[in-house]
């Protein structure tokens, strides 16, 4: 990929110049999304004067009177009509004395007339929320669009740039693996942005043939002359299918996770679920999600966000891309609000630093020795709004340290007010170094605050980071 001197970017790899114009195409039918109509927030003028004359031809057509209110009255009448909308826009049903008294003195069919016009706002009102749903839908799917081109667009100018050419060691690999016994279809070698380098190997046993994936990891680090470790976990022999096997240089750091749970009222059902995964580029992410309410619809709740996030995550979509999918997924076609929390820390396993990305999530903790610092969040969970602001931060752990990643329930617990204070004290004063024991001793010591059974789901994750 070259750089012109307009700024413009000259992509070289016919793979890259198509997924372009697809990005180019979702783009393009995201705006067509947005142009169409609009989520109103109140009737216009022609409307309003609609729900009028279906008042009229409703009540007014057979009324002795009708001549004399809509003749030389008709500015009166309407005038009443604009009051009675604006009364039940602002009260509902039920009209303040003054208001009826109004149309009383009026109108001789004043009981009708009233019932009528609730009869027409009504309908009116809930034709316009199904507008506006459809309309929200709209948005929804455009921003979907929008995050999708962006994140495909992103990962193909990326792999064009990292794609490194070295036909001699492809050659030696495929020689070596030959002698093994594996048939070397396509090897390929990058260097991604953070400097990582990664190798693409697809091959498959030629028949008859036993080849351990560690025999392969082993040649591909001797041809290349690095430590090499695989990506993701892989069998431990070759299979007779085509198969593409990704090795990446070995990490600096690996973590070990530990997790404490119970459910409200000491239930064995908690609304609160748990996730860990691999990602691309040598990162590990942990993530704890907390369901609205408690119990078996929580979890359900809680679930289908873990799972979903995972998915994402293993497919290689950026962090805030596929939490935005998520919530917009949650918050179209849905009568009722349903939300869910995410709570996610992403580990880089060569650096040790760690990033935490929070939507509507309680507070974090990093404990370095005796030190503990407090890590909060502002932000509304999955679920609620159709465009979602995630709050993320950053921070350097070294070896030893642990990260504690609780639910509301946990917090909810200790004394209002005194909640962080308390949990600081906590997990200062533990002398647990191993990760699970630390969390069990954490949510005993909450447990053991009052004395009593718990009022919400309560979660506590803590992850260790040590050094290889």
């Amino acid at each position: 990929m070259e750089e012109m001197e307009t700024g413009q970017v000259l992509h070289t790899s016919p793979y890259a110049i198509q997924i372009e114009k697809f990005a180019n195409s979702l783009r393009q039918l995201s705006r067509m999304f947005l142009r169409l109509e609009e989520p109103k927030r109140s009737f216009s003028g022609e409307e309003v004067e609609d729900m009028f004359l279906e008042v009229k031809e409703r009540v007014c057509t057979h009324c002795e009177k009708c001549a004399w209110c809509w003749g030389e009255q008709q500015v009166g009448t309407w005038q009443m009509g604009y009051e009675v909308l604006a009364a039940i826009d602002t009260y509902g049903n039920e009209l303040n004395v003054e208001m009826k008294r109004k149309l009383q003195n009026r109108c001789v069919r004043a009981t009708q007339f009233l019932k009528e016009t609730l009869d027409v706002f009504h309908d009116a009102k809930k034709n316009m929320l199904w507008l506006n749903k459809m309309a929200w839908s709209r948005e929804g799917c455009a921003l979907q669009l929008d995050t999708f081109a962006d994140m495909i667009q992103a990962e193909s100018r990326e792999l064009e740039d990292s794609i490194i050419s070295d036909e001699r060691s492809a050659k030696r690999i495929e020689t070596s693996l030959k002698k093994l016994g594996a048939r070397v279809l396509y090897t390929t070698f990058l260097i991604t942005e953070e400097g990582k380098y990664m190798v693409y190997l697809t091959a498959r046993a030629m028949r008859d043939s036993c080849v351990s994936c560690r025999e392969i990891l082993r040649v591909v680090s001797e041809v290349t002359d690095r430590d090499l470790v695989w990506q993701n976990e892989v069998g431990q022999v070759l299979g007779r299918e085509y198969v593409t096997l990704v090795a990446i240089d070995g990490p600096e750091y690996y973590i070990l996770p530990g997790i404490a749970k119970i459910g409200k009222g000491c239930s064995e059902i908690s609304g609160d679920s748990f996730m860990m995964t691999h990602l691309p580029g040598g990162k590990q992410a942990v993530a704890i999600s907390d369901g609205m309410g408690a119990g078996e619809s929580a979890r359900r709740e809680s679930t289908v966000v873990m799972d979903l996030l995972e998915e994402f995550l293993e497919a290689g979509f950026p962090v805030k891309s596929a939490i935005q999918m998520i919530n917009t997924a949650l918050v179209m076609g849905r009568e009722e609000i349903h939300f869910a929390t995410i709570d996610m820390t992403v580990f880089d396993l060569y650096t040790g630093v760690c990033r935490l990305i929070k939507a509507g999530a309680s507070s974090t903790f990093i404990k370095r020795g005796n030190s503990v610092e407090h890590l909060s969040s502002t932000s509304l969970p999955v679920g609620v709004l159709q465009k979602l602001e995630v709050d993320m931060l950053e921070r350097q752990m070294e070896s030893g340290d642990f990260l504690i990643m609780v639910t509301d329930g946990v917090l909810d617990a200790l004394p209002v007010g005194e909640q962080d204070l308390i949990l600081e004290t906590i997990i200062s004063g533990t002398s647990k170094s191993n990760a699970r024991e630390m969390a069990h001793h954490i949510l005993e010591q909450v447990l053991g605050w009052n004395g009593e059974a718990p009022l919400d789901d309560m979660t506590v994750l803590v992850v260790g980071l040590w050094k290889c």
